[in-house]
């Protein structure tokens, strides 16, 4: 066996040989209109093949295009200095951000969550 006939790096950028199609059954290329974001299009096709039932490819799936975060990236700064970090960075590099709890860094349960389990508690086994 020749070094070229497992290395594909020699080959041109998005290429495929025909003998490695042959071995191969059922193979997609896809990315997103923009080519930004490959791992986001990924979940989101992954997301929609879910919902389908593989009965027709013209299905009207209820899927929204982008999801909240969409083609933003998280960051969760747990400090007052991370977050003053955060925003340090944010300015050098010239990014886009926004903070999506007005600089609440603490977190905390929702007012209507029950407080107390409803099951009884287990009292033991009679001896």
């Amino acid at each position: 066996m020749r070094a070229k006939e497992f290395l594909n790096e020699q080959n041109e950028k998005g290429y495929l040989s025909k003998r490695y199609r042959y071995g191969t059954r059922g193979l997609h290329k896809f990315k997103d209109v923009g080519g930004v974001d490959r791992v986001y299009e990924l979940n989101r096709v992954m997301m929609a093949v879910a919902c389908a039932d593989g009965s027709s490819d013209k299905q009207d799936l209820d899927l929204d295009r982008e999801s909240w975060i969409g083609m933003n990236n998280l960051a969760f700064p747990y400090s007052e200095a991370e977050q003053t970090m955060m925003k340090a960075a944010y300015n050098a590099v010239g990014s886009d951000w926004e903070d999506l709890n007005g600089g609440d860094l603490g977190s905390g349960e929702l007012p209507s969550i029950n407080k107390e389990s409803p099951v009884k508690p287990f009292k033991g086994y009679k001896r």
